[in-house]
């Protein structure tokens, strides 16, 4: 058989990826995820953001960050919505991940088995010190996870736990500074 008689067999698409930012409040999670926003508009890719409907602190329709940047989203009320929203996108950013439902690490598998990029950014402990929503599902299954970490406010240490200020046993209690500060394990534990 010659060279020219082969038959050329279909480009297989290209696999997609997770990509998980993770860490304590504080930390800049929702600022690196919006860093990688920016340099998928650089490259004029399709994007899509989500964010919890129930996140409202700073706007209820835009990704924020505690240095007030922001980028237009999509508030939904369960992940299983992203996929009505964002089955076209090239790339799917997701803020605040550890408010979603458990259905969020098997969205983003079907999302990235379809060749989409999907970036995540979360909390990945409550303020209990424990694993937060659906954010260790999504860690074991992303080619990419970064723990970012925030500044303890009282020792200057590197800062891994969101320390709550105020009582209360709820484990999703929106607030700010006000609420919740970043502390080093020991500062954490000393409280």
């Amino acid at each position: 058989m010659l060279f020219s008689e082969h038959r050329r067999l279909p480009k297989a698409k290209a696999a997609g990826s997770i990509e998980v930012i993770c860490g304590s409040m504080f930390s800049g999670k929702t600022e690196e995820l919006l860093r990688r926003i920016r340099r998928a508009q650089i490259a004029k890719l399709d994007i899509e953001i989500f964010k919890p409907r129930i996140d409202t602190r700073y706007h209820v329709e835009e990704v924020v960050s505690h240095d007030h940047n922001s980028i237009a989203s999509i508030p939904v009320d369960s992940a299983a919505s992203i996929l009505l929203y964002g089955s076209n996108a090239q790339v799917v950013a997701i803020d605040e991940a550890q408010f979603f439902d458990d259905g969020l690490p098997e969205v983003c598998n079907q999302l990235a088995n379809r060749g989409t990029r999907v970036i995540v950014a979360g909390l990945d402990m409550d303020y209990q010190g424990r694993p937060f929503g659906p954010l260790p599902a999504l860690m074991a299954i992303a080619e990419h996870v970064v723990k970012v970490y925030a500044v303890c406010v009282c020792c200057g240490s590197p800062a891994s736990f969101s320390f709550r200020k105020e009582s209360g046993t709820e484990q999703v209690m929106l607030g700010e500074k006000e609420s919740y500060e970043p502390r080093c394990r020991s500062c954490y534990i000393n409280g």
